[in-house]
């Protein structure tokens, strides 16, 4: 134990701070009394526990009280965090739990900031199995490292070398007491049913095996830390401004999805597997220029647009939706879409004012119209409009329509239509908002 306390002491007290993931379960009981009796022997140093509340069980209040109880004994602050889990079908728990988990600690890290956690070597010979399972390479096989980014700080994993078994030992010695979670003994979850069915056998048969899988994941996390500063040059290259990827340099298979990778991982995306990697390369990068190919992976999709990748989250079409654009207004726009208005208050406007028989909307479908831009000879097919212009498909029906009264007057940062071109209006989209 006194490894962990060693890495404790590695952190400059007046430039560090730490926050203590706190759960209640064993390994963070532990942790939580290791750093406190250290906190005694250095109280130049500063800690805060986090206990994130998921609402999951009828004991979680219980568990929030006895995280605060125990936080105090030990002379640490603990701030318990509610959150509220999206649940529903295709959704799995253990993810949707450790996603709301890690938001509701960034929350507490700031610049510099220590997060602690409990992982175990039992949880990572579990991660490193269920990597295997999902056919991962040698990023997924790298499972939990020790110490990582996190948000503005560092995480690290002061446990990861030692057993639960070594756990329960010094716990009994410093007679503590811990939440024991119901939950983890439903073998319906994968991670579950490897420690209660498939570890214990495996350490059985070769009691040394949490450090074989310590060894082999740092030695894959190793690989793919020589890979990625390898790749760096063209991995930047390819990526643009707005995060989109250019298959310019994507000239080779291997090379191609090497890239790819890189490319999700800068963008804090889950791995995809074998198979999904294999799509993306043949139903995307290899896809005709003018074809309009998609790979959903978990709650984004892959898309592609002049010879661009794109990671998108999955929106819905707005066809059906009629916003009302009062003059001097502002107006908010649907699903997420920002602030708009529309104002007469200069005169270096791109649009006419409104007759006052002209009710100006806000409208989304595209469908069908055929337009003049201002500047342009003759009318065309707003959807080929919007590949002129450069506007990718999944945009085209969350682009804001402005109509006066029925016709289409302006494509809300795109064009003005003929006909409606004047220096009085000035529309503006905040899409921040």
């Amino acid at each position: 134990m006194e490894s962990v306390q060693r890495c404790f002491s590695h952190f400059q007290p007046e430039s560090y701070h730490f926050i203590l993931a706190l759960s209640g379960g064993l390994d963070s009981r532990v942790l939580l009394r290791m750093m406190g009796i250290w906190l005694k022997a250095n109280p130049m140093y500063s800690c805060r526990a986090v206990h994130v509340h998921h609402g999951l069980s009828q004991n979680a209040n219980e568990w929030a009280k006895q995280c605060l109880k125990w936080s105090k004994e030990e002379g640490i602050d603990c701030v318990v965090e509610e959150v509220q889990l999206q649940l529903g079908a295709q959704i799995s728990i253990e993810a949707e739990a450790r996603k709301w988990r890690y938001q509701a600690l960034m929350k507490h890290v700031n610049l510099g900031d220590i997060l602690l956690t409990a992982q175990h070597a039992d949880d990572q010979i579990e991660t490193f199995l269920l990597a295997l399972k999902r056919g991962s390479g040698p990023a997924g096989l790298a499972s939990m490292p020790f110490e990582m980014t996190f948000g503005h700080g560092r995480l690290i994993r002061p446990l990861l070398h030692l057993t639960r078994d070594e756990l329960v030992v010094w716990a009994a010695e410093q007679q503590l007491q811990w939440i024991e979670d119901e939950s983890n003994q439903d073998t319906r979850y994968d991670r579950n049913f490897l420690r209660h069915q498939v570890v214990p056998v495996l350490r059985d048969r070769w009691p040394s095996i949490h450090k074989a899988v310590l060894r082999s994941a740092q030695l894959c996390g190793e690989q793919e830390a020589l890979l990625a500063q390898l790749l760096n040059d063209k991995v930047q290259q390819a990526i643009q401004n707005d995060g989109s990827l250019s298959l310019d340099p994507l000239t080779e298979e291997l090379m191609g999805l090497a890239i790819i990778r890189q490319w999700l991982k800068a963008h804090d995306q889950l791995m995809p597997s074998q198979a999904q990697l294999k799509q993306i390369w043949s139903t995307i990068v290899l896809a005709q220029e003018d074809a309009n190919p998609k790979v959903v992976l978990g709650k984004v999709s892959i898309r592609r647009f002049q010879q661009r990748l794109y990671l998108v989250q999955d929106r819905a079409e707005l066809v059906e939706d009629c916003c009302p654009l009062v003059l001097n207004q502002c107006c908010v726009l649907p699903d997420g879409l920002g602030v708009i208005s529309l104002s007469n208050d200069g005169d270096m406007g791109e649009l006419r004012l409104p007759h006052p028989h002209e009710l100006v909307t806000v409208r989304f479908n595209p469908e069908g119209m055929e337009v003049k831009p201002v500047g342009r000879s003759g009318k065309r097919k707003l959807k080929k409009l919007f590949q002129e212009y450069g506007v990718p498909s999944w945009l085209r029906r969350r682009t804001p329509l402005i109509f006066y009264g029925d016709q289409l007057a302006m494509v809300a940062g795109v064009f003005v239509i003929e006909g409606f071109q004047g220096d009085a209006c000035t529309l503006a989209w905040d899409k921040s908002e």
